[in-house]
């Protein structure tokens, strides 16, 4: 029930964000008809049509994807005839294209039906399905959550009324909204008998919004130009009712139809300090392998106290908890600590076994570590987030948990208790050895974070800045020629950008990100051949020198040997706002996410 409610107020503040802007035409070209029979169905057309196109998009299949791209298409055609039944009511009783013939009839239908004081219905909801078709609600923290619950539990009942609970709070604020507007329209053509040049200007903006929608500007241009951010406002939500949900940050995976499509990393939340059982520790038996270990099972975890970690190595939440877990994982290892890493991939070039070995030993992991590929073990913990540490007892109770970064000396304060009521008295004394952790894995400056994650593959992508917008699934040469605000990014050169990632098809290609954070980092990726990528960094316009990352050299000089997080640029000294630009000398590298601390 808790999970509805969020979802319903997280639906309602979207009509603060950018993305329902081209779907307010459509909404206020029938404000002045009767709302029963004319607002309220299209709204429940647009509710119902979000709900079942959203819960088919959690499940990832690339057939559903392309499907949605189909409706939308025929959703804009729908519209524009409709927009020109608005415009020129006599030109669409002689033009006999199909979708504008379709359009003049429900838009007549309508009027006809308001005129005699019946029906009307029917023509509404089939607008409203349209609508809906081309609703692309910002995913906030909430929507978030929800698709992370529905792409964990698949289809079913629940997954279809968590976001039909989202798209019935956005219809909410838009159905207010309507009627506020129908009265200010009934007004005009009471007082000043503009009914006629209302309609007209309603199908002009009905057109603008599907000029909009078909040049990708509906997420392009209305962000950049939105100074209203309701992310804030949700996160707030999820904090106050729903602490552990700190800070989502969603992508799509690809070529993994049966993963779940959208996760959550979480940047800081609070231990559950009460100590009690939380059910057993579930099967470990759904892992693709095991690194450091033979397979684990509960059975020969019994009598140990253990700490599971879910991870994957691209993820900086994750980097930047790994100290303190490698420290507890040494430290009491002899008193009867297991620590258990569950690997579970964020993109597709974690799920490669060779990438993750590679992975774990760089960065000094030797505990087990399980592959969840299929993210079985993730789902048998029902858990949403990386970092998620879980703490289970001698008895193999789940005693606590934590999701995120941080609270570290509360973490292992409950890893301690447990040791004790295990019997283990002699335990080490505590020191925050981890504490001087370098690299990607020094903890954030938070004082100075300006900047939040931002995915560049367009299944994710926002505030990009290049004209035009991003150009799905095919080659296309950007330019950027206007300054960037903050967290703005822009595209230069030839690329290919896809749901995940964005791939650089010509040598000189280049990527640029206005940013406020002491760190910037860069998940990339090599050419499909694995060969090395040359790249030079600058920070406004100059050679980083001494803001280089550890991924770069003083003049900015660096190569992509891996599928991994690159650190790019570390301030030292004060902290301002900069542009970073990063250009491949070589083609084939792929960029998937920023990231900042």
């Amino acid at each position: 029930m808790l999970l509805l409610i969020l979802a319903y107020l997280g639906g309602a503040l979207t009509i603060l964000s950018p993305c329902i802007l081209p779907v307010l035409p459509f909404v206020f070209a029938r404000s002045d008809k009767p709302f029963a029979r004319a607002g309220l169905p299209m709204l429940v057309g647009m509710a119902v049509t979000f709900a079942a196109v959203a819960t088919l998009a959690a499940v990832g299949s690339q057939w559903v994807a392309q499907a949605n791209q189909v409706g939308r298409w025929i959703a804009l055609a729908l519209m524009a005839a409709f927009a020109l039944a608005l415009l020129w009511p006599a030109l669409a009783n002689r033009v006999g294209a199909p979708f504008q013939a379709l359009g003049s009839r429900l838009s007549r239908s309508s009027d006809i039906a308001d005129e005699q004081g019946h029906g009307g219905v029917g023509a509404s909801l089939l607008l409203g399905v349209a609508t809906g078709l081309l609703w692309a609600p910002c995913a906030g923290p909430i929507l978030g959550l929800v698709l992370t619950g529905a792409a964990l539990q698949g289809t079913s009942v629940g997954t279809t009324a968590l976001l039909l609970a989202y798209a019935l709070g956005a219809a909410s604020s838009l159905a207010i909204a309507l009627l506020i507007g129908g009265r200010v329209f009934a007004a005009l053509k009471r007082s000043l008998g503009l009914g006629e040049w209302v309609r007209r200007g309603l199908g002009v903006a009905v057109l603008a919004a599907v000029a909009a929608i078909a040049l990708g500007l509906d997420t392009g241009l209305l962000t950049r130009l939105s100074t209203v951010s309701t992310a804030r406002v949700e996160q707030s939500l999820l904090d106050r009712f729903h602490p552990n949900a700190a800070s989502a940050a969603n992508t799509m995976m690809k070529d993994a139809p049966d993963a779940p499509a959208m996760m959550m990393t979480a940047n800081a939340s609070a231990v559950d300090a009460s100590v009690h059982s939380e059910g057993t520790l579930p099967s470990l038996s759904g892992a693709n392998a095991w690194l450091n270990s033979a397979p684990l099972d509960a059975a020969s975890l019994r009598g140990k106290v253990v700490m599971v970690d879910f991870w994957t190595y691209s993820c900086i939440n994750c980097l930047r908890s790994l100290p303190y877990v490698r420290e507890w994982a040494h430290k009491y290892q002899d008193q009867g600590l297991v620590v258990i890493g569950v690997h579970a991939p964020e993109f597709a070039f974690e799920r490669d076994l060779g990438n993750v070995r590679r992975a774990v030993a760089d960065l000094g992991v030797t505990y087990p570590v399980a592959i969840d590929n299929d993210y079985a073990i993730w789902r048998g913990f029902n858990n949403q987030y990386w970092p998620a540490h879980y703490f289970i007892d001698a008895q193999g109770r789940i005693r606590a948990h934590h999701f995120g970064e941080g609270d570290y000396a509360e973490s292992e304060r409950i890893i301690r208790q447990l040791l004790e009521e295990a019997g283990r008295s002699q335990l080490p004394t505590l020191a925050d050895s981890a504490g001087n952790a370098q690299g990607v894995e020094q903890q954030a400056d938070t004082d100075n974070l300006q900047s939040a994650e931002t995915y560049v593959g367009y299944a994710r992508a926002e505030h990009f800045a290049s004209a035009g917008g991003l150009v799905r699934d095919r080659g296309h040469t950007y330019a950027n020629t206007t300054p960037l605000a903050l967290n703005q990014w822009a595209l230069s050169g030839t690329w290919t950008v896809g749901p995940e990632d964005a791939r650089v098809d010509q040598a000189g290609g280049r990527v640029a990100f206005r940013f406020h954070a002491r760190d910037l980092h860069l998940v990339l990726s090599p050419d499909a051949d694995a060969r090395p990528v040359r790249f030079r960094v600058r920070v406004d316009g100059r050679a980083p020198g001494d803001a280089h990352g550890e991924d770069t050299d003083a003049a900015g000089m660096g190569v992509i040997g891996g599928h991994r997080l690159y650190q790019l640029v570390r301030q030292r000294g004060d902290v301002r706002e900069h542009t970073f630009e990063i250009e491949f000398l070589d083609p084939g590298a792929r960029a998937y996410a920023f990231t900042f601390g």
